[in-house]
C-alpha cells in the first residue's frame, strides 16, 4: 500500500467503501438468497416498467446484515432510477424531508435506513407525498403563517428496518409492497462466500468456503466480514491460498464456534442456563448483566439464537432451551 495511504484514513475509508460496493450485487439475477423476495420484486417491477409507472413504495423488515440496503439499489438499477439514500435520524426536521424530496427526479428512488427512528412529526409530512406526491409546507408563525403545497415527481420510497413492529400503523399502511428478509441457509452462505471471493482475488476451496458459511450466523454480511479476516490469515500463513485448516484456525482465534456463536452469545446463553439457573430472564435484566444494550440483543443476538433452537421468548422472559445446554456443556437442571 502506498505509505501516503497510511497517513490518510479517510483514503482508508474510500478504499474499504470501494470493496464493500464491488461485493455487492447490482441487478436482481445476481442476488442470491430469499427466493421469494426476489421473484415477487421481479414481478412487480417489470409491471411498472410497462406501465412505465414508478414503483409502488417498498418496506424492507427483518434483522441486520440481510442485503436491506443492498436490495434497494438493486430495485434502483432495475428501474433505470437514480437513488438518494439517507436515514431516519439522519432527517430531523421537516426542512430535511423537504429539501431531499423537492430535489428529485420523476421515478427516482429514496432510500431511507432504519425507518422505523424517523421524526414523528416529519412521518406526518411524509404521509401526503407517500399517497398524493406533494408536500404541505407552513411557512412562518402565527397569524402571519401560511401553508403552501408542493407538487412532487412520482417516487419510489424504499424504507428499511430491522424493527417492523416500531413502525406506526399510518406509515406501515402506505407502503404498497412489504418483503420481510429471512435469515440464510448454510449453501447460500455458501454461495456467497465464493461469489465475494472470487471478486477479492482470494483463492479458496468448496469445505473453507462451507466452513465460513457455517459460522456466519445466516447473515451475508458477517460471511463477507468472516471472508475478509481468513483472506488476512491466509495472505501471513499461506501465500493466499486459503484451506479448511486454515481457515478453522482463523475462525477459532475470532473466537468464532462451529455454530457461529461468539463471546455475546455464549455470555447470554451462560447467563440464562448459569446466573439465572435456568428461570425465565426479563430482556432488560439480560442486557445488564450481558452489557449490551436491549436493541442489541434483540436485533443482533436473538434472531440467530432462536432460530437455532437454542432460546425461547416465553411470557415470563427468556429461556434456555436443552440444545443449548448440550452445546455450553452444562447438564439440564
Amino acid at each position: 500500500m502506498d505509505s501516503n495511504n497510511l497517513m490518510n484514513p479517510q483514503i482508508e475509508d474510500f478504499n474499504e467503501e470501494n470493496l464493500e460496493n464491488s461485493i455487492r450485487p447490482k441487478f436482481l439475477k445476481d442476488y442470491i438468497g430469499q427466493t421469494k423476495v426476489k421473484e415477487n420484486m421481479g414481478i412487480y417491477i417489470e409491471a411498472a416498467k410497462k406501465r412505465e409507472e414508478a414503483l409502488d413504495h417498498v418496506l424492507l423488515y427483518g434483522p441486520p446484515g440481510l442485503g436491506k440496503t443492498t436490495l434497494a439499489n438493486i430495485i434502483a438499477n432495475e428501474m433505470g432510477s437514480n437513488i438518494k439514500v439517507t436515514s431516519g435520524p439522519a432527517i430531523e426536521k421537516a426542512g430535511d424531508l423537504a429539501a431531499l424530496l423537492t430535489n428529485l427526479s420523476e421515478n427516482d428512488v429514496v432510500f431511507i435506513d432504519e425507518i422505523h427512528r424517523l421524526n414523528k412529526n416529519v412521518e406526518e409530512i411524509l404521509y401526503p407525498a407517500l399517497e398524493d406526491f406533494s408536500l404541505d409546507i407552513v411557512i412562518g408563525k402565527g397569524p402571519t403563517s401560511k401553508s403552501i403545497r408542493i407538487d412532487l415527481p412520482k417516487f419510489t420510497l424504499i424504507g428499511a428496518t430491522t424493527k417492523a413492529g416500531s413502525l406506526s400503523t399510518p406509515l406501515r399502511d402506505r407502503f404498497g409492497i412489504v418483503n420481510r428478509l429471512e435469515l440464510y441457509t448454510i449453501e447460500q452462505l455458501t454461495l456467497i462466500v465464493k461469489r465475494t471471493a472470487k471478486i477479492l482475488g482470494v483463492n479458496i476451496d468448496d469445505s473453507s468456503a462451507e466452513e465460513i458459511a457455517r459460522r456466519s450466523r445466516g447473515t451475508p454480511r458477517i460471511a463477507n466480514r468472516l471472508l475478509k479476516r481468513v483472506r488476512d490469515y491466509a495472505a501471513v500463513l499461506s501465500d493466499d491460498d486459503v484451506d479448511l485448516k486454515l481457515t478453522k484456525i482463523a475462525l477459532n482465534r475470532l473466537e468464532i464456534d462451529e455454530l457461529g456463536l461468539d463471546d455475546i452469545d455464549r455470555k447470554i446463553l451462560e447467563t440464562l442456563i448459569e446466573k439465572y439457573n435456568g428461570r425465565p430472564v426479563g430482556i432488560d435484566a439480560l442486557a445488564t448483566t450481558v452489557g449490551e444494550e436491549v436493541d442489541t440483543i434483540e436485533d443482533v443476538y436473538e434472531p440467530y439464537l432462536i432460530q437455532i433452537g437454542f432460546i425461547s421468548r416465553t411470557p415470563r422472559g427468556r429461556i434456555a432451551l436443552p440444545s443449548a445446554y448440550a452445546h455450553m456443556g452444562y447438564e439440564i437442571k
